[in-house]
């Protein structure tokens, strides 16, 4: 199938061609795809790729065509979350990103798969199907951003945007063999993003290589006044990017290197740890004593946030909407026939956490191991530049394996939630194999140090060809 495709060589074959051509070339491939990686693919692409074509456009990501996540707004385009119960609901604005996107040129070719409300590791709870890992498509993408990776694997998009609310930017790209960034809280604006839980996500960019995801970053990021968790930022990581981590500090923590972690994946992270010291860093162990609260602590937060998020979807303004005699009859029939049943058991569970007499119990509680596990981060990496771990404790697992079984679903987010309730910053980057399916190495960093982890990620890159491939070519 070729090297991967990026920004840079979109630009020369626009350049060469068209941006239409280009275009669709992207849109023969997604007809012909079988991994299911979209939930729309937009009519319109094509009029916008010939504007471009016909009156020109000076912006960094001109004709490049980006895959957008189902739960990011776009107007004019559909946005479901994958749910039924958002069935038919087409947004009258644009997300922040998704302005900043169309400010510099790019094209939105579709809306990705993913799991319902971004509730998942597996993008098998969407209302659309799941969608198959391009790696072996007996296997799961990861999830929740798992159409906005699999894209990307599959060549069906060179640059895709995703959320992150537990790990569901980077466990796609670790299964997928992508590059994927959680950025720091705040970094990126969520304006109409459609909230899981808020104190949490974070939106996401994922591609082939870690020059387009800085490429991305400099172009979402940055402050917003519609989004009170913004912050102010300059964003110039693709500057920052050079082959050099001599001198780079890192840190390894035990407690992310225990149970449950797939020794292939161990022996795979750590062999990308030596590179790092063959190329001039220094690493030592660290202790995050906290970490096995995490976990536990991160889905109390997070479904109490969803049980007040999705009350909004009720019938009445958007959406499906069931029959009832009076309201109280209407919204129960809605939510219960147009919510999955993992959104439903978050949701109660959320409500249950946040009820008399539990409040103290569980939510309180949560938040008080959340002030712990930030604590845990800011000491770890007060003495090291980075923290590195995998990115997932194995490799993609079968389709249907887990889905039965949320916990064990929940239990495989194990090293990665521990980021989103501190709000530090965290990128995927392909590090190895395991009977011919990709392994993530995650790098960890400081709050808004981003062009540490990015550059870090890319002195690997450039050192390795684990992210050379394509699905298929693997031996």
């Amino acid at each position: 199938m070729g090297e991967p495709m990026n920004i840079s060589k979109i630009k020369s074959e626009i350049a060469k061609t068209s941006s239409e051509e280009v275009l669709n070339s992207y849109l023969e491939k997604i007809n012909k795809s079988k991994i299911n990686g979209y939930s729309t693919v937009y009519d319109e692409a094509v009029e916008e790729a010939r504007d471009i074509d016909k009156n020109g456009h000076d912006g960094i990501l001109a004709g490049v065509p980006v895959a957008v996540k189902d739960n990011i707004s776009t107007d004019g385009i559909p946005t479901t979350c994958c749910s039924r119960i958002l069935e038919g609901y087409t947004p009258p604005y644009d997300a922040h990103v998704v302005e900043r996107l169309k400010s510099e040129g790019a094209i939105v070719i579709g809306k990705t798969n993913m799991d319902e409300f971004a509730m998942g590791t597996s993008t098998e709870t969407s209302c659309y199907g799941p969608t198959l890992n391009p790696w072996d498509t007996g296997k799961v993408p990861g999830g929740s951003s798992g159409g906005s990776a699999a894209v990307i694997a599959s060549d069906e998009a060179p640059v895709s945007l995703g959320s992150d609310t537990g790990g569901s930017v980077r466990c796609p790209a670790s299964y997928c063999g992508v590059v994927g960034l959680k950025p720091t809280y705040g970094t990126v604006s969520r304006y109409g993003l459609i909230s899981y839980a808020n104190s949490l996500e974070q939106i996401g960019p994922l591609a082939n290589n870690v020059s387009d995801v800085a490429i991305m970053m400099d172009v979402i990021g940055g402050h917003d006044t519609r989004d009170s968790t913004s912050v102010s930022q300059k964003t110039n990581y693709q500057n920052t990017l050079k082959d050099d981590v001599n001198g780079l500090k890192i840190g390894i923590p035990e407690e992310y290197f225990g149970e449950g972690i797939d020794p292939e994946v161990e022996e795979s992270v750590w062999n990308a740890i030596n590179k790092f010291e063959d190329m001039g860093a220094t690493w030592e162990k660290v202790s995050m004593p906290n970490t096995s609260y995490a976990l536990s602590a991160y889905y109390i937060i997070a479904m109490s946030e969803a049980s007040s998020n999705l009350a909004r979807f009720d019938g009445t303004q958007y959406g499906y909407r069931a029959d009832g005699d009076n309201w109280h009859v209407m919204a129960s029939r809605t939510r219960a026939e147009g919510f999955g049943t993992e959104v439903q058991r978050r949701i109660l569970l959320g409500t249950y956490a946040l009820s008399a007499g539990y409040y103290d119990k569980y939510y309180l509680k949560a938040l008080k191991v959340r002030t712990l596990v930030k604590q845990d981060f800011e000491n770890a990496l007060s003495n090291v530049d980075v923290l590195m771990t995998p990115t997932m404790p194995t490799t993609a697992f079968k389709l249907g394996e887990k889905i039965k079984d949320p916990l064990s679903l929940y239990l495989a987010d194990v090293n990665t939630v521990p980021v989103n309730l501190a709000g530090v910053p965290s990128i995927s980057v392909p590090c190895g194999f395991s009977d011919g399916l990709p392994i993530g190495l995650q790098i960890i960093g400081k709050h808004f140090n981003e062009s540490t982890i990015l550059q870090a990620a890319y002195s690997f890159e450039q050192n390795t060809d684990y992210n050379a491939g394509r699905p298929g070519e693997v031996e």
